[in-house]
């Protein structure tokens, strides 16, 4: 048995959410050698290490396996998590052929989305244990508290996520950090009328019934929303380390229009060699294409195979619906591609 005593330094799991445009991204982007997986483009106005936009619930997952693999920064930011969540509950609609989560059957529903969304924790923790800090960046939102006592009924700010996921975000964080403007409000004496004033943006670091938060680094109960006011504390409880320079995801460019004929050019990671994928193809399922470097023949094959197009079936003439089923379904594609069609 070995036992040992003092503080151990290790990644931290920080989740700061807020209020709209209060600075979110701005605040993340500070953290030490970030590295951005936007599933809203909030950052592309900054000047920040970014993945390509996320397409799908697979390739999300996908960067952040890659993170935990290379280790190409210190902090890896889903900015993000509600955005995220949206884009799971696409590929469980997908997968399941769900019309929505929230509709008949909600229960089995959500629990579904609460097992995805902890798959995506999971693989988090497991960069965490790299070494790597992760920062979850949330939209606020404003949700009524029933209290059975003297205080009745009242307004909290909450993670902007689905009940079963909320919970399972703030358990899974060392840190929740609550980002709001403070208005004071001052009474006229003469008139006896209010006027709010103020406005200056605060960070909340512990719980309180008007919101949730916490913390482990011994911060003030509320502070200036600026990154010096937590940089020491960052600096005291995380460990140095070395991030991999020769590699660097591909950042976002914009994109530009194409037409139905042309075919545009997809890539994944910093190895991986273009791979020609036709525009007819959701970019959803062309991302997850260029990751595996499947062409265009080979999908083809894999919908002739799979009995679920007569061969010989136009690419252009695959429905939404089928390409949709692929994106949710990749890995029983790409089994049969490996198994059936790769071999011959």
């Amino acid at each position: 048995m070995n036992i040992t005593t003092g503080k151990v330094p290790k990644a931290q799991k920080v989740v700061l959410y807020g209020v709209e445009g209060i600075g979110k991204s701005t605040f993340a982007s500070q953290f030490p050698y970030p590295l951005f997986i936007d599933t809203e483009d909030s950052t592309l106005h900054m000047d920040v290490k970014r993945f390509d936009k996320p397409t799908s619930w697979t390739i999300l997952l996908q960067q952040v396996d890659y993170v935990k693999a290379n280790k190409p920064c210190q902090t890896l930011v889903i900015d993000t998590i509600d955005w995220a969540e949206e884009i799971c509950k696409r590929h469980l609609m997908a997968a399941n052929n769900w019309s929505a989560i929230d509709s008949e059957g909600y229960g089995k529903k959500f629990v579904a989305l609460a097992k995805e969304m902890g798959n995506l924790l999971n693989k988090l923790s497991d960069v965490v244990d790299v070494g790597v800090n992760v920062v979850i960046t949330a939209h606020a939102m404003l949700r009524k508290k029933e209290e059975p006592d003297e205080m009745g009924a009242y307004d909290r700010y909450e993670l902007k996520l689905e009940k079963k996921t909320a919970p399972l975000v703030k358990e899974w964080a060392d840190a929740v950090i609550f980002a709001n403007y403070k208005t004071t409000v001052i009474t006229d004496s003469k008139t006896n009328s209010k006027k709010a004033t103020g406005g200056q943006r605060m960070m909340y670091t512990t719980h309180r019934p008007a919101w949730d938060a916490k913390n482990r680094w011994g911060l003030q109960d509320e502070l200036p929303f600026d990154y010096n006011q937590i940089a020491e504390a960052i600096i005291e409880v995380t460990p140095t380390l070395t991030v991999e320079t020769t590699e660097t995801p591909k950042v976002e460019q914009t994109e530009s229009k194409i037409s139905e004929n042309q075919t545009e050019e997809q890539t994944f990671g910093p190895e991986r060699e273009t791979i020609s994928v036709s525009s007819v193809i959701p970019k959803g399922l062309a991302d997850l294409m260029a990751t595996e470097k499947v062409t265009n023949e080979e999908i083809m094959q894999v919908i002739y195979q799979g009995g679920f197009m007569p061969a010989d079936t136009p690419l252009e003439n695959v429905p939404g619906e089928l390409w949709n089923y692929f994106i949710a379904n990749w890995d029983k594609a790409l089994g049969l591609l490996n198994t059936q069609i790769r071999q011959f």
